[in-house]
């Protein structure tokens, strides 16, 4: 981890009027684009093609996800609001906070124009190709939100070249393309309401910042992995004055504001007597420690070590009591079934007291220093610190990292290989959610594709050759760490047809991934800690 530099792209709000860049005047036929500045004809043309490349993918393989959303424009349509947290007509109950729901209301109206069978309570599985290109085509639409936001965020920029890399990067990122355009899901739409909050804290709209924020609690519950990072930050540098005293005024609009968006939210149901049931279905605490494939966590090398010390005791007489019911459990890894055979049983308070402490010392970083840059590496470690040591963490999750650290990644080189490392962990390990056979293809293909165009040009303008011995061999291992993932991917590929599908061997592949990346983004956790407690704001 080399020498903290100073970063090259400062938030505008520490700029004077004379300082901050302007966007020429639009003379595009995308002129309505007026508000995010100049819409150059490049951007027209990655908006294009990666909209058709999304058409393209329409047939594509979709999860059960894709169901769980039918049948929530099926409950937000046909029932009454007072119904749709308690329906059980299908398993895959209604299960995030209110705004998504009228969100899902909201998009079933057209969706009973086009075909009334998708809003049919009754009509489970529906699997229709108007279903199909419906509910595609909305996550399209609805993730030019994170478009628009980085759009915003190279105008804004001091250095629009690097920024155009960046944002080009999230508006293609391999992530999107398999969770929410393969998969299904609608992250890209609500880290765009994350990247637009982020964005008003970089232009210095601070009681914005936190409207946006508390708009995105109540759009999906995960992002309170990142709620220390914004109350910090929003009670210090907007509540506080630098002397150090509360500002009346301020901290009475925050709190006005914020409790406004949560009653606009859970008031109806609060009217209503329901929020006990509301919360039921958001927090349910019966699952295990583990997700079904081990997100590739603190967890994830805990219960492969249980894995190796069972075999160890299984094979050798080394004394240790083994508990049966965990021979089974660490195999199969199904949710709510974590147990382990060798190690002591982790439990949901162990891995919340781990996370506050990790968190508490990038608040106290972060109280201490309450800037935009210090902002946004504390929200990142917060969502980090969270996917590391949290409780039934899904692999899908690694998206609150990934996305605010690549808005770190041309401060210098040393965040940049932090980046990078994190990247291609992170995105190898989504790689299990995508298995059919074309599709996991494209995922390689495509994935090698945005690394090139990505992080080749970041490389040759940040690079710093290693300033001794020591760094040179960590940056020799860290560069055969990430070559080691062709060999992973090789063998995750052909370990199956070598066994015959084994079902005593079936688990290695997923095992070997989730190892693997855990190493590197364990390690990146470490480097990124380490840049953020040494950096001087």
């Amino acid at each position: 981890m080399n020498t903290v530099k100073q970063s090259h792209s400062s938030p505008t709000d520490e700029l004077d009027d004379s300082q901050k860049p302007h966007a020429p005047k639009s003379t595009s036929a995308w002129t309505w684009l007026n508000f995010l500045g100049d819409v150059s004809q490049s951007e027209v043309d990655i908006l294009l093609l990666s909209t058709a490349f999304k058409f393209l993918l329409f047939p594509a393989y979709r999860s059960t996800d894709f169901e769980v959303h039918r049948n929530w424009l099926a409950i937000t349509h046909s029932l009454p609001v007072s119904q749709w947290y308690y329906d059980t007509t299908s398993e895959w109950t209604l299960d995030y906070p209110p705004f998504f729901a009228y969100f899902e209301s909201l998009m079933s109206i057209p969706a009973s124009f086009i075909d009334p069978k998708i809003v049919d309570l009754q009509n489970l599985q529906y699997d229709a190709w108007t279903v199909i290109a419906y509910q595609r085509l909305t996550v399209i639409i609805s993730e030019l939100v994170l478009g628009a936001a980085l759009l915003r965020f190279i105008r804004v920029s001091v250095d629009p070249s690097r920024q155009r890399i960046l944002s080009a990067s999230l508006f293609l990122h391999p992530g999107f393309l398999m969770i929410d355009h393969i998969h299904f899901q609608y992250n890209g739409f609500m880290f765009g309401i994350l990247l637009w909050s982020i964005l008003m804290a970089c232009e210095g709209r601070k009681l914005a910042s936190g409207i946006l924020f508390a708009v995105l609690l109540n759009f999906k519950h995960i992002y309170m992995y990142l709620a220390p990072a914004y109350f910090i930050y929003l009670l210090r540098s907007y509540c506080v004055s630098p002397a150090g005293a509360i500002i009346p005024t301020r901290f009475i609009s925050l709190a006005n504001s914020v409790l406004l968006v949560f009653l606009a939210s859970l008031g109806p149901f609060v009217l209503m007597g329901q929020l006990p049931q509301l919360l039921s279905r958001l927090f349910p605490f019966t699952r295990g420690l583990n997700h079904a494939y081990w997100a590739p966590n603190a967890w994830a090398l805990v219960t492969a070590a249980d894995r190796v010390l069972l075999q160890l005791v299984k094979h050798l007489d080394v004394g240790l009591v083994v508990n049966e019911s965990g021979i089974a459990s660490t195999s199969r890894g199904l949710v709510g079934d974590t147990v382990f055979a060798v190690i002591p049983n982790i439990k949901p308070i162990h891995t919340f007291i781990i996370t506050i402490i990790f968190q508490m010392v990038y608040l106290i970083k972060l109280w201490i220093a309450p800037t935009y840059k210090s902002f946004v590496a504390a929200l990142t470690l917060c969502g980090y610190a969270s996917y590391m040591f949290g409780w039934h963490v899904h692999e899908k999750a690694i998206l609150l990292v990934l996305v605010p650290l690549t808005l770190l990644a041309s401060e210098n080189y040393a965040y940049y290989k932090t980046f990078v490392i994190a990247s291609v962990a992170g995105i190898f390990s989504l790689f299990p959610l995508i298995f059919t056979p074309a599709e996991s293809l494209l995922k390689i293909v495509y994935s090698v594709i945005w690394g090139g165009m990505i992080l080749y040009p970041l490389h040759k303008q940040l690079y710093e050759f290693p300033s001794s011995l020591p760094w040179v061999l960590l940056e020799s291992f860290e560069n055969a760490y990430l070559y080691g993932f062709a060999f992973l991917q090789a063998f995750v590929t052909l370990f199956p047809l070598m066994t015959g599908g084994n079902p005593d061997t079936e688990f290695l592949p997923l095992m070997a991934t989730s190892v693997y990346c855990a190493v590197g983004l364990i390690w990146s956790f470490i480097r990124l800690s380490t840049l953020y407690i040494r950096q001087q704001y």
